[in-house]
């Protein structure tokens, strides 16, 4: 079957005829018990295959993702205020409004989710992979002079 069939096939059985889609694709026989299905290439206009699972949701087009959309908004904001000669102001409170919508409270915080600033986790319970001075120490093995 070619590769332009199966996408024919998924496409009508997302759509919601499956039964033109039985019809037009033979049924593959079933995979034995405890062996799970592989991935088929899906086919790319460059030419290279991709593993995708059978059935997984195709992704979404570059325009309907929300941070390219937000940032498209931003950059034509700018170039607006820009040519008002408020493009520096209007940059700076965008600024501004990025680091106040990206630091959460400790009440934003999911059960058990540790702060990255051991200071503000309970105990002073720092998380894993920070570099401690004591580590530091017994790593470069640091001793004090004899004598002194």
């Amino acid at each position: 079957m070619s590769a332009v069939e199966r996408r024919l096939a998924q496409f009508r059985a997302a759509r919601g005829s499956a039964s033109a889609a039985a019809a037009a694709v033979p049924q593959r026989p079933a995979e034995p018990p405890g062996r799970t299905a592989t991935p088929e290439p899906s086919e790319s206009p460059d030419g290279g295959g991709q593993a995708r699972p059978v059935g997984a949701p195709a992704p979404a087009p570059a325009w309907a993702r929300p941070l390219l959309l937000k940032v498209l908004l931003w950059a034509v904001l700018l170039a607006l205020f820009a040519e008002l000669e408020l493009g520096l102001p209007f940059f700076v409170l965008s600024l501004l409004y990025w680091m106040y919508a990206g630091t959460r409270g400790p009440a934003e915080r999911r059960q058990g989710e540790l702060s990255a600033y051991s200071v503000f986790n309970p105990g002073c319970t720092a998380i894993a992979g920070t570099l401690t001075a004591e580590q530091l120490e017994r790593e470069l093995h640091y001793r004090p002079a004899a004598g002194s």
